[in-house]
């Protein structure tokens, strides 16, 4: 089995990814599918509600079972630090009753705040969550009078579902979430992903794409340093690292002991 993605390596997700559909059959994961929908009509019924699609594997899944409950309306909280290769892939695999709000974060809101860069404690990459997806969240929940927020978090990551053997809770600003995935073993969501045909978002391929998943490319996590985070960033897409370095001097410095310069050449 597959451990936390917190502690596992890209090729054991890549080749689970392969081989995992010779290994949980459809007829599996379609009843898991269909009896997790029907926990959502019971969790839903009477309700507003709605699902948290990040374009990560889980919200994929999560996505395709809330179709089957009914639950078409969903939300994807970005800023403007997001790869555009995401953004290119969100706007042709985006399900089709998705809003997406922006939370506004920018490189001149990263040069402010140069300690969320590449975030190595635990407590840095919550204030990511807090300030995007937590923030936008918020604001579609409100806005929509919302009753419940459907994420596809799952205790397989290490991830808070609810407390007492619930996969429900209620924060402070109000907000009701519910994770109906929350028991899902790692390899019943890639399974169901292979089973269907789902375009899983490019950064599952880049370095460390399974640990680190989607999201803004300076809150890219366990990274061994910060020129070690430049260097992931390079490699998927050089110019998010050049467009950084107008403004971010530690950009600017990898660009240099890198042969690079702002404008592309080497």
């Amino acid at each position: 089995m597959l451990p936390r993605k917190q502690v596992s390596e890209q090729e054991a997700w890549l080749k689970a990814l392969e081989t995992v559909a010779g290994e949980v059959s459809l007829e599996e994961v379609e009843g898991l599918a269909d009896q997790t929908a029907a926990e959502i009509g019971r969790m839903t019924a009477g309700k507003r509600a709605a699902f948290a699609w990040s374009g990560g594997k889980d919200s994929l899944v999560l996505a395709e079972v809330c179709r089957r409950a009914g639950i078409g309306d969903c939300v994807l909280v970005v800023s403007n630090l997001e790869y555009p290769a995401f953004s290119r892939w969100v706007e042709e695999h985006k399900p089709a009753g998705l809003e997406i709000v922006n939370t506004g974060q920018d490189l001149n809101w990263l040069a402010q705040n140069q300690d969320m860069l590449f975030p190595r404690k635990a407590a840095v990459a919550a204030k990511w969550f807090r300030v995007v997806q937590h923030t936008g969240q918020a604001a579609y929940f409100r806005r929509r009078r919302l009753d419940l927020l459907l994420l596809g978090r799952r205790r397989a990551d290490g991830n808070f579902v609810g407390r007492g053997g619930r996969n429900v809770y209620t924060n402070r600003a109000g907000v009701t979430r519910y994770s109906p995935l929350a028991d899902w073993p790692h390899e019943a969501v890639l399974a169901f992903i292979r089973h269907h045909g789902l375009n899983l978002a490019p950064n599952y391929f880049w370095p460390r794409g399974f640990r680190v998943g989607t999201g803004p490319w300076p809150a890219r996590q366990w990274t061994r340093s910060i020129d070690h985070g430049w260097q992931e960033v390079f490699e998927i897409d050089a110019g998010v690292v050049r467009e950084a370095a107008r403004l971010i001097p530690s950009a600017a410095r990898f660009l240099k002991r890198a042969g690079q310069d702002a404008g592309g050449r080497s």
